[in-house]
């Protein structure tokens, strides 16, 4: 089949099933050239809980746009305790070092808020992106702003409280889903964090007591989210800032 066949063929399922892909930020930053060189090749994904979209030392098939789905990056020790090191969503794009390195990740990518988002092979995404300079600033703006949410999530998990860590992952996931509820339970959330489940269980009371947040039935909804910004610490701002310093940064 040649390249304009295929092209033919791959643009004609995209107009039936790829309503917003500009809904993933970095896709909406891409120019209309450079979007042409990805959206013909995007497949629609609906991710279900605890989806493992890429494992820990290997090349994955595809690289994943999320949507209105959130992935965690997360580390596993060889003792088997794991804690997250980032967050993905509507932001970005997990497989960020396959632009660069084209190795094996060092990280599991699991999805832990279900919803959808976009994919496209590995190898197409790698030829994009090598051919369009804008496209590795774009990505490269991204991996600045990843670097600094591992950085401060290793800060948080150190120096801060379980209580302080919950109300910066609460607001990680709300700045990424169109919604002020979370899908997640507190063993979710206590294997993410690297705590016990009873921390999370006294910490998640005392935001449900202040009337910050309802939950039921591993349902979080976010009631009140100026409070829950009072409560955190300055780890959420710092990357909140960069996230804002980098998008005020001309990519053309």
């Amino acid at each position: 089949m040649n390249l304009i066949t295929e092209f033919t063929k791959q643009h004609t399922f995209a107009k039936q099933t790829l309503l917003e892909p500009q809904q993933n930020h970095l896709l909406a930053s891409m120019t209309h050239e450079d979007r042409l060189q990805i959206l013909p090749f995007l497949e629609q994904v609906d991710f279900s809980l605890n989806q493992v979209l890429c494992e820990a030392g290997s090349v994955p098939s595809y690289i994943y746009f999320p949507t209105t789905a959130i992935a965690s990056l997360i580390y596993f020790t060889e003792s088997g305790d794991s804690s997250e090191i980032a967050v993905v969503g509507n932001d970005g794009v997990v497989g960020t070092s396959l632009f660069f390195s084209g190795t094996n990740l060092p990280y599991q990518a699991i999805v832990q808020n279900v919803g959808k988002g976009y994919r496209v092979r590995t190898q197409t995404a790698v030829n994009a992106f090598n051919r369009s300079r804008e496209m590795q600033n774009i990505l490269l703006h991204y991996s600045q702003s990843m670097m600094t949410q591992i950085t401060q999530t290793a800060v948080c998990n150190r120096h801060h409280t379980i209580d302080q860590q919950l109300c910066r992952r609460l607001l990680l996931a709300l700045d990424r889903l169109p919604t002020n509820q979370i899908a997640m339970t507190q063993e979710v959330l206590s294997n993410l964090l690297g705590v016990r489940r009873e921390s999370v269980t006294q910490s998640a009371a005392k935001l449900q007591m202040s009337g910050i947040i309802d939950y039921k039935r591993g349902l979080i909804r976010v009631l009140d989210r100026k409070s829950l910004e009072s409560r955190v610490c300055e780890c959420y701002d710092v990357v909140k800032n960069e996230e804002q310093r980098l998008k005020n940064i001309p990519l053309h």
